[in-house]
């Protein structure tokens, strides 16, 4: 069976982390072409990473490229066309964070996938990252008893292009960068159970004289099953990466920082029962193990969707999870306006979401 073949859109930085996946993970994929604004850039990172073909129109690209995959690493304002377009001439699509600028856009990218038979993923690589992925495990062979509270922190100085720090670009500051991982995460954590309460406090520490964004931000999600999530982004942290979670239950609790270590620090008063891990080996202090290669997750998200592709499978993060994570990020700006807890469903009309915050 030939290869599934991929056309990039985008040629940054998520874009550069993508091919590599795809070059060095995914044996069963290929990318065959590549999109930027800039036919320059284009040709160049073409060149860079051996992509046959490279253009600086997406509708040349989607009626001159014989590709099976749509891979959206664009900025923000042109996920929902270029998903839309691309469904429209029969792509499947993988889309980069957050799904779309509003929930109405959303709804079209769904839409226009449903009604062209084409699979749509929304990418959240901390849903396949193996150290997270680990830990989940754990969690689910009841290493931490009942779980009560999730923590996860992503955090840095500030982004790599200027596009982030321009809200009509972005739709927002670190929250729409950041802090819909941690969103992601906690539903993927709490296993489709609704989100009940939005709680954020956001203000803009470092970057106020290039930014109207929020560069740090707080928020308490609360889901209907009692479970209590927190969590802590930042374009203002200095010293590098840093990316970690924390699962609190009755009987145990387990760290995994993304950046650091080789393993996962869990407690258990009880011990679980994993792989070839026994039970009474397994109380008190673990350092659990996680595969080391490719930490973040990206090329796992990646091969999981080019197999939906070839095996007609259902993604395990879909367009319908994005489109979520965006309503939880609305309730996150109009929480942070208002001082108040915002309940959901949450579904107001914007141009993008942090006019919810900025009013």
């Amino acid at each position: 069976m030939e290869k599934t073949k991929v056309a990039i859109l985008g040629a940054g930085f998520i874009a550069d982390i993508h091919v590599e996946s795809y070059k060095r993970f995914v044996k069963d994929a290929q990318v065959v072409a590549v999109y930027t604004r800039s036919m320059e850039k284009a040709e160049a990172f073409a060149q860079k990473h051996k992509i046959a073909q490279w253009y600086d129109d997406i509708d040349k690209l989607l009626d001159g490229c014989d590709c099976d995959v749509v891979d959206i690493c664009l900025p923000n304002f042109m996920h929902a066309d270029a998903c839309i377009k691309a469904a429209g001439a029969g792509k499947h699509i993988i889309v980069e964070k957050p799904l779309a600028l509003t929930l109405e856009e959303a709804d079209a990218m769904i839409a226009v996938c449903k009604v062209n038979n084409k699979k749509l993923m929304y990418a959240e690589e901390l849903c396949f990252a193996p150290k997270y992925e680990r830990v989940r495990a754990l969690v689910d062979a009841g290493a931490v008893g009942k779980v009560y509270m999730l923590k996860q922190a992503e955090k840095h100085s500030g982004p790599h292009s200027a596009w982030f720090y321009d809200v009509n670009l972005s739709g927002g500051g670190v929250l729409m960068d950041m802090g819909c991982h941690a969103l992601a995460w906690f539903r993927w954590m709490n296993k489709g159970v609704r989100v009940k309460s939005v709680f954020a406090q956001m203000n803009t520490v470092l970057h106020n004289e290039i930014t109207k964004g929020e560069d740090n931000m707080v928020a308490v999600i609360e889901f209907e099953n009692g479970v209590v999530c927190l969590a802590e982004d930042s374009w203002a942290r200095h010293g590098g990466m840093d990316d970690r979670i924390t699962v609190y239950g009755d009987k145990g609790v387990s760290y995994a920082d993304l950046f650091q270590g080789n393993s996962a620090l869990t407690y258990s008063t009880v011990g679980y029962d994993y792989a070839a891990e026994k039970a009474g080996q397994t109380t008190g202090w673990t350092f659990t193990a996680y595969e080391e290669a490719f930490n973040q997750g990206y090329p796992h998200e990646l091969e999981h969707f080019i197999e939906c592709v070839r095996e007609d499978k259902v993604p395990l993060v879909t367009g319908e999870d994005g489109r979520d994570v965006l309503e939880m990020i609305y309730a996150c700006y109009a929480s942070a306006k208002e001082g108040c807890k915002i309940m959901l469903p949450f579904n107001p009309k914007v141009k993008k979401p942090i006019d919810l915050w900025l009013g």
